[in-house]
């Protein structure tokens, strides 16, 4: 099993990571341990889930690697993300039984969310 996927994010993005994750995804946002909130990022939790990010001085976002997360609520999700002017590109027909899509979050990280195909 996968205790957390870590992504990247630059110097000072943690209130812009709140915003896509917390508001956007509908993740939690969960306390650094003291040792390691010195360091700056955030972490969040929710369906099944962890996401850290970390703060990378010198940050490039993650354009292919990415973390591929379960979503009941693809469509909604979908929508939301669309609607807030992020890129949502559907991807349903390359995995037998999933739908999916991808997008990017607010520092240009690949995100993917799948979910059964009905």
């Amino acid at each position: 099993m996968i205790h957390h996927v870590q992504l990247a994010c630059p110097p000072g993005a943690e209130d812009r990571s709140r915003a896509f994750y917390v508001d956007l995804l509908g993740l939690t946002e969960q306390a650094k341990p003291p040792a390691l909130a010195a360091r700056g990022g955030c972490w969040f939790t929710g369906y099944g889930a962890e996401l850290h990010l970390g703060v990378e001085d010198d940050f490039r976002p993650a354009r292919k690697a990415h973390p591929a997360l379960l979503r009941p609520d693809l469509d909604a999700l979908a929508a939301r993300l669309a609607a807030a002017g992020y890129p949502v590109v559907w991807g349903d027909d390359e995995l037998p039984g999933l739908r999916r899509f991808h997008t990017e979050d607010t520092h240009g990280n690949r995100l993917e969310f799948l979910a059964p195909a009905r």
